[in-house]
């Protein structure tokens, strides 16, 4: 079955690929016509229903564009993308991940979603004739293949700030866009129960990734202490549902006062599927972690009856922190804008591989060795940390783990001294 899904998948994406030439040839076609009237064009946002696989944990928006006077229902979706470039996770590591935008006919789009068990929710903007060519016309130029590619930012421009940015820069300039929510929660979808206010961007991630404990770890790990920073509305709308709220309680103010909800009429045309999902991994990262932490306590209690140096294990969690450090430091240089101040890189230390050899050497010699000192302080400042930084789930566990092996060798080499 999973075979089959994938393969009707992929034959929708190639059709939706075909689409995207169908879509710019339909979509051109109103330059060269009489101007169509304003009751026969909509505009409208789409806001997809977040999926079960990594990349749609989070939802997805696109435009839906439908001149009915020249047979144009066409979707802009600003999140195309493919595995199979080269480097694709590498680059998606770093942040240098190409998007594209696409235009595929509208029906192609909604049995994509309907297939997938995601429902779309459409709200039809309140746009003038004029602004609505003026879209259309911003939308051609941005399909010019020398336009399409961009580069994808997960949280400053990814395919909901793109097409909530190409929607509202097509109002006049003589008008004022504000939105008018006063409400502390959203009310449309029932998964988004998030306040407003004082939540920052691993707050939005989280609440996403409720069902999805190992995502959620990997998020927490990767993102650094800006990722606590609390957003402002604005910031919040890179998640679909955030937009698709706001868009809702936003009102168009004309030079004279007058005003009109930006948002014409809204409606589900594909209606929220109620799915339930489980991470497939039987045991949660801080269980995981409380294994590691159990075994500790076994090797150092045998170490401490049985007088034996059992530097194997030493070994084996300095190669895993330095390895897993390794990731964090490539974050660093990665251009997501929250990766580059991570905390946890204390204890999760690629350093920790340059003294694998000299330590494991002074174990075996029941010598002392200054990497057990040097790791206990950036032990204590990792917790210090914690005061800034959300850690991924279990961290603190491993750290007790380290910390217990940290004190354990200081203090039986320097007797094995005396």
């Amino acid at each position: 079955m999973k075979h089959f899904r994938y393969t009707f998948l992929t034959i929708i994406l190639l059709l939706g690929f075909a689409g995207k030439s169908i879509g710019e040839n339909t979509i051109s076609t109103t330059a060269s016509n009489i101007e169509p009237a304003d009751s026969t064009i909509r505009v409208s946002l789409l806001t997809c229903q977040p999926g079960n696989e990594v990349y749609s944990f989070y939802g997805h928006s696109a435009i839906r564009f439908e001149d009915k006077q020249n047979g144009i229902d066409v979707a802009v979706n600003y999140g195309m993308f493919s595995f199979s470039k080269p480097f694709f996770v590498l680059r998606f590591i770093f942040g240098l991940t190409d998007y594209e935008m696409g235009i595929i006919p509208f029906d192609i789009f909604l049995r994509s979603y309907e297939y997938d068990k995601r429902g779309i929710y459409e709200q039809e903007l309140n746009l003038t004739n004029e602004e609505k060519i003026k879209l259309r016309d911003a939308i051609e130029t941005n399909y010019l293949p020398e336009n399409r590619v961009y580069r994808y930012n997960y949280i400053y421009d990814n395919c909901t700030t793109r097409a909530r940015d190409i929607l509202l820069s097509q109002i006049s300039s003589d008008k004022t866009i504000k939105c008018t929510i006063e409400e502390n929660t959203y009310k449309l979808l029932d998964i988004n129960k998030l306040p407003r206010r004082n939540i920052s961007y691993r707050d939005m991630i989280h609440h996403y990734t409720m069902n999805h404990p190992w995502s959620r770890f990997g998020n927490d790990l990767l993102l650094g202490f800006k990722a606590d920073f609390t957003t402002n509305k604005k910031e919040q709308q890179f998640l679909p549902e955030y937009l698709m709220e706001d868009f809702q309680t936003t009102q168009i103010i004309a030079n004279d006062g007058d005003s009109i909800p930006l948002v014409k009429d809204s409606r589900w045309i594909l209606p929220k599927f109620h799915t339930t999902t489980e991470s497939a991994f039987p045991l949660r990262p801080s269980e995981c972690f409380w294994i590691i932490f159990i075994i500790t306590i076994a090797i150092t209690a045998i170490e401490f009856f049985t007088r034996k140096s059992l530097w194997g294990y030493d070994t084996l969690l300095m190669s895993l922190c330095g390895l897993s450090g390794i990731v964090l430091l490539a974050m660093f240089c990665s251009q997501h804008p929250t990766t580059s101040t991570n905390l946890q890189i204390l204890i999760l230390n690629p350093l920790a591989l340059l003294f694998i050899y000299r330590t494991t050497k002074n174990s075996i010699k029941h010598k002392p060795d200054s990497f057990w000192l040097y790791s206990i302080i950036a032990i204590i400042l990792f917790l210090l940390g914690g005061l800034i930084q959300h850690y991924a789930e279990g961290m603190y566990i491993l750290a007790l783990s380290l910390l217990i092996r940290c004190i354990w060798n200081i203090l039986r080499y320097r007797k094995h001294e005396q």
